[in-house]
């Protein structure tokens, strides 16, 4: 069964950090992003190992909106 987990990613100068909004301290860390996507898929498939259907259908039915904003900044 395939699903579809939200992700935020953030770069920083220490490299990436990438985290599952859904599913509460399943995070990761790499050097690319390539090695992030690689990464938190396997922290994501990892943590769903460790839950029952029914805690799995709990965090998943979750819905996750991300967008951007523009805002003006005072100087």
């Amino acid at each position: 069964m395939n699903c579809k987990v939200s992700v935020v990613i953030e770069k920083d100068e220490y490299g990436y950090y990438a985290y599952c909004p859904e599913l509460e301290g399943c995070q990761t860390q790499g050097d690319s992003l390539d090695e992030i996507m690689a990464n938190i898929k396997e922290a994501i498939e990892l943590y769903l190992e460790t839950l029952s259907d029914d805690e799995k259908m709990a965090y998943l039915s979750k819905e996750i909106i991300t967008t951007s904003l523009e805002v003006k900044v005072a100087c």
